[in-house]
């Protein structure tokens, strides 16, 4: 689709010419979890919203994500939970195991209430993705295939330029595009400024299930070397989601040269014993493979001026706290609600949404830096780890899990049923 910031532009894009705009106009980046989970309720408290993707579509597959505590209760309060179950893994438990597969330690999915190491409510990535999509694609323009190049704000508004060349004003943009946000960089700073490395790479990939896999999640940790390797089950029983974790002090391997990734990770899993070289066979194969990282973004503000962050984009906790979607559903429902509660003032809407965020944000990043020390070799001068059976990480846990009040925003408007019509777009990148 291309725009131009025109009278056409001011104009509800349904195809009724002359139609106006009936709330503020919303720019979101990036249409995998945070993105869509915020064009949900934008569009419930009578916002216009948009949602950049700069892939040609979803992506599928992806890691399993967890949905804990008031992240259940926002799934419930979209109406979404029944579709969401729908698509879990239905995963039973864990079992760690040794060399030979044989089993020293088991969590099962109902373990503290659902809330434990095996979450009640857990799914591939992609498949929350695509519930999400599906749940706002009928009331929520999607821009697939293209990305930001320029953006320019004033006391007004947001002036877009995008990289397909078209032109947009918005009246807010949000930056829900993940950990290497290039919304981020174009308004905050480069990513060295707030990126902090975890001293863990992770990668995943799916394999077909010729390990009998069946609801139960295998993982094999090689304590000496710190690395591990995962096999767990998803809703396709033929196959399996394969993973990896390896120590590495630095990182310096692009995020989007694969070919350089796969060389990576054989070099480090080189001698992992367990069924790591079946699951290495099929690297060359995999549709869906990646690598990165484990790292945190830390930043002293998530917003400047009419542009605001949200997700990994803002506040990542790294795939070692189990929260990352978590915090994107949360953080999506209090900033929605704020900006509307605010009257769509930014200034008021970001710092509130911050203020209610904070502490519950530090408290998942606590528990990511705590889980990635844990799975360090521990060297001569290491620091003991912390007792995790205290009572002080209990109560860490019950604030991650728990630690953020969900305001009823009695009185913001909330449109549980939208109208809307399809508007998709795919633009070539």
């Amino acid at each position: 689709m291309s725009v131009d910031d025109s009278e056409q532009d001011r104009t509800i894009r349904t195809g009724e010419p002359g139609a106006r705009v009936s709330g503020p106009r919303v720019l979101v980046t990036g249409a995998s979890i945070a993105g869509p989970a915020l064009a949900h309720w934008l569009r419930r408290r009578g916002a216009e919203v948009t949602v950049v993707e700069r892939a040609a579509e979803l992506r599928p597959g992806g890691q399993a994500v967890d949905a804990r505590g008031v992240a259940r209760e926002v799934i419930g309060r979209m109406g979404l939970d029944a579709a969401v179950r729908a698509a879990c893994t239905d995963t039973a438990g864990a079992h760690t195991v040794d060399a030979d597969g044989q089993v020293l330690e088991s969590f099962r999915a109902d373990d503290d209430g659902g809330d434990g190491f095996i979450a009640d409510i857990e799914i591939l990535r992609g498949d929350l993705s695509q519930v999400l999509y599906d749940d706002t694609r009928d009331g929520v323009e999607y821009v697939f295939g293209d990305r930001i190049a320029e953006l320019a704000q004033d006391a007004d508004g947001v002036d877009v330029v995008f990289a397909g060349g078209s032109r947009r004003r918005f009246d807010l943009v949000v930056g829900a595009d993940g950990l290497h946000s290039e919304l981020r960089a174009m308004v905050f700073g480069q990513h060295e400024r707030f990126l902090r490395h975890l001293g863990q790479v992770l990668a995943f990939y799916s394999v077909p299930n010729q390990f009998g896999l069946d609801r139960w999640l295998l993982e094999y940790q090689d304590q000496a070397s710190g690395r591990s390797a995962l096999l767990r089950p998803i809703q396709d029983a033929t196959r399996a989601m394969a993973m990896f974790y390896f120590a590495a002090a630095d990182f310096d391997v692009n995020h989007r040269d694969v070919a350089a990734q796969k060389v990576l990770l054989r070099e480090r899993m080189a001698g992992l014993g367990w069924l790591t070289p079946e699951i290495l066979a099929h690297l060359d194969d995999t549709p869906d493979f990646y690598l990165d990282q484990v790292a945190q973004v830390v930043m002293d503000r998530w917003s400047r001026g009419r542009v605001g962050l949200l997700g990994d984009a803002a506040f990542s906790s790294s795939p070692m706290s189990g929260q990352g979607t978590g915090l994107a559903l949360v953080g999506a429902y209090v900033l929605a609600g704020e900006l509307a509660a605010a009257g769509w003032d930014p200034d008021a809407g970001f710092a509130r949404y911050e203020a209610r965020m904070r502490s519950f944000v530090e408290a998942n990043q606590e528990i990511g830096r705590l889980n990635a020390r844990a799975r360090q070799v521990p060297g001569p001068d290491a620091e003991p780890l912390p007792d995790f059976a205290g009572e002080w990480f209990t109560e860490l846990v019950g604030r991650a899990i728990n630690g953020v009040e969900l305001p009823d925003y009695a009185g913001v408007p909330d449109a549980a049923a939208p109208a809307g019509s399809p508007i998709t777009s795919s633009v070539e990148p």
